[in-house]
């Protein structure tokens, strides 16, 4: 058994060059021993759990969606806006549960004037790869990569 105490995981803060995007994490898994966004294929827990806060008037991260990850957001504390896969804006705040299913665009948006703070358990699955429905980008979990993808021929180079 491994044990944990919220308070003693080490704290990331990340912050977008403009300041837009802001988040404060507290990777529990790791701390209980996994390894960061690596299920149990790579030597990791079958989930990761962090513990997030998104400081007042900041979005945590771009709309983005995953192609084979589930997440699951637990809300405890500040209120804010959940947007969902078709863009449409849902209130969050204490009590609140979401999940969200591969495929289904996401972001959470901290509106309020206190700090949200929601855990997010994630499963990990070794061929996520994110999609950004704005700008046309994709995050590739396993290369850690985020790249632009152009249309190709199937053969293009091949032969």
């Amino acid at each position: 058994m491994n044990k944990v105490n919220q308070s003693k995981v080490e704290v990331e803060h990340e912050k977008s060059p403009k300041g837009s995007f802001e988040i404060v994490r507290r990777h529990i898994s790791v701390a209980l021993g996994g390894k960061r966004d690596v299920g149990v294929w790579g030597g990791g827990h079958p989930f990761d759990v962090e513990l997030a806060v998104i400081p007042k008037g900041k979005k945590g991260y771009p709309y983005h969606a995953h192609a084979a990850q589930t997440e699951y957001y637990i809300f405890v504390s500040g209120s804010g806006i959940f947007i969902d896969g078709v863009g449409q804006k849902h209130a969050v705040s204490e009590g609140d549960h979401v999940i969200v299913h591969p495929g289904e665009a996401h972001q959470v948006v901290n509106i309020s004037d206190q700090d949200l703070r929601y855990y997010v358990i994630a499963d990990n699955h070794r061929s996520d790869v994110s999609t950004y429905p704005k700008t046309g980008k994709r995050f590739i979990k396993l290369e850690a990569r985020c790249v632009r993808v152009e249309d190709a021929e199937y053969y293009l180079g091949e032969e």
